[in-house]
């Protein structure tokens, strides 16, 4: 067995998020020294085309000397997308029709498509 699976055996409180083919795992753990620390787990679920499945894991770690700015900061990164783009989701997957609306959009707005700009046809705005 490796170190961190021997570290990480004892949960001590845990709750999961299903969302999706995404699944977040909330875990409080104790280090060796028997202080909590938090774990956050993303395991998001592929599918191969012959019906088989598996599982990539992503973890943060995160200690509570920590928590005070990670949650400010949390905090404020999701006030900004709610402010800014509401709470709505727009996006290929979640919208069947959101390439045509976005093809609508570009091609009624003033500024060229993408496709027809030069290299240097850059504006300010695009940095």
């Amino acid at each position: 067995m490796r170190e961190n699976d021997m570290l990480e055996k004892d949960e001590i409180f845990s709750k999961v998020l299903r969302a999706g083919r995404r699944t977040y795992f909330f875990d409080v753990r104790a280090t060796k020294a028997d202080d909590y620390y938090i774990t956050i787990t993303e395991s998001k679920k592929f599918t191969e085309e012959d019906g088989s499945f598996h599982f990539k894991k992503h973890k943060i770690y995160l200690y509570k000397e920590d928590f005070a700015a990670f949650s400010e900061i949390l905090e404020e990164m999701t006030a900004y997308v709610l402010n800014n783009k509401g709470e709505e989701v727009i996006s290929e997957r979640h919208q069947k029709d959101f390439k045509r609306e976005y093809q609508q959009e570009t091609e009624t707005s003033e500024e060229k498509p993408a496709s027809e700009k030069s290299f240097t046809d850059i504006d300010f705005d695009d940095i």
